[in-house]
């Protein structure tokens, strides 16, 4: 029996596409991973299945185009807002995500913002590589320590609670907002404080982090009003997406002090982020490394090549969202 044919869109890490070339036949793209969504509609024409990622943006007037024979698409990500999932119900496609593989490289991320930013690493690290350190000092680069600190959690999901379990282990105050309130043995679990409004967690940040998902209600809710409710000199930082933050308004706070420092992975925009990063000192800005980390990478493969497996077996996807 002749195998499906699946098109993966970029390369993936070296364990998934062994797997995938064991059940299918793999078209993928190859070394150049800059696929266009020409590309992508004119090669769908001959498989059966697309895996794809982030990068591919498929509004509904991609989705419309998408060639009859394409009922399964499965994304190498925790995100599907760059998927029209109504395009694609009402074309009868089915679509998984990969949820749960960045869970734990996702948190380490943000608590090496929650460090880096604290102790002011990327000055630092400047410091060395422009030649321009001049020996300790007693008030050189003096940062602050974590514990004892209030830290708010604004999304406490998978995510915002593993990064809540690692910031215990730093001896952090956690508190969270939520639309879901975890059970009492959850909170207790963490030690977790909830708050019934993100104002009122925002008064209490000392430390703030962004773990919310980027909907209609979220974007751009960090800008000035919100930066005002926060306590003098808070350190912030996001491992979430791009979009939920104003990035004026934080630019500004940052360069007036309002805000002290504040520790970036993900951007609006991005790769093109706003010019008024670069030169802020009180910046640690990482280029979207959340999941960037092998164990990460396969399981998003995996979980993804879950779904396409599911699909073609006559089952429910385990990853299903449309």
């Amino acid at each position: 029996m002749a195998k499906k044919k699946i098109l993966i869109t970029w390369p993936l890490p070296e364990a998934v596409m062994a797997r995938a070339r064991e059940s299918y036949d793999v078209i993928a793209h190859g070394d150049d991973p800059k696929i266009t969504i020409e590309e992508m509609l004119e090669t769908a024409k001959s498989v059966d299945a697309i895996l794809l990622t982030l990068n591919e943006k498929c509004p509904k007037e991609v989705i419309d185009r998408v060639p009859e024979n394409i009922k399964c698409i499965s994304t190498f990500s925790i995100g599907f807002e760059h998927i029209d999932l109504e395009a694609c119900k009402a074309r009868g496609i089915k679509v998984g995500n990969a949820p749960h593989g960045v869970t734990v490289a996702t948190a380490e991320i943000a608590m090496l913002l929650l460090l880096g930013s604290a102790r002011r690493a990327s000055e630092g690290e400047r410091m060395i590589r422009t030649r321009s350190w001049p020996g300790w000092q007693p008030l050189q680069l003096v940062g602050q320590r974590l514990d004892g600190k209030k830290l708010g959690i604004y999304g406490f999901g998978k995510i915002g609670q593993a990064l809540a379990k690692r910031a215990r282990g730093f001896d952090m105050e956690i508190h969270y907002y939520d639309i879901y309130r975890q059970p009492a043995e959850k909170e207790k679990e963490f030690d977790a404080i909830y708050h019934d409004s993100l104002d009122s967690l925002l008064s209490v940040s000392q430390f703030f982090s962004i773990n919310a998902p980027s909907t209609p209600q979220t974007r751009g809710f960090f800008n000035k009003a919100t930066i005002e409710k926060l306590p003098q000199g808070a350190i912030v930082v996001n491992t979430a997406r791009g979009d939920l933050v104003n990035d004026e308004d934080m630019i500004a706070a940052l360069k007036s002090g309002r805000l002290a420092y504040a520790g970036l992975d993900v951007f609006l925009g991005e790769p093109k982020i706003n010019e008024g990063y670069y030169d802020l000192p009180n910046t640690f800005l990482f280029p979207h490394l959340g999941s960037a980390a092998v164990e990460a990478r396969n399981q998003m493969g995996f979980e993804a090549l879950d779904n396409i497996d599911a699909f073609f077996a006559g089952k429910e996807m385990p990853f299903k969202l449309a």
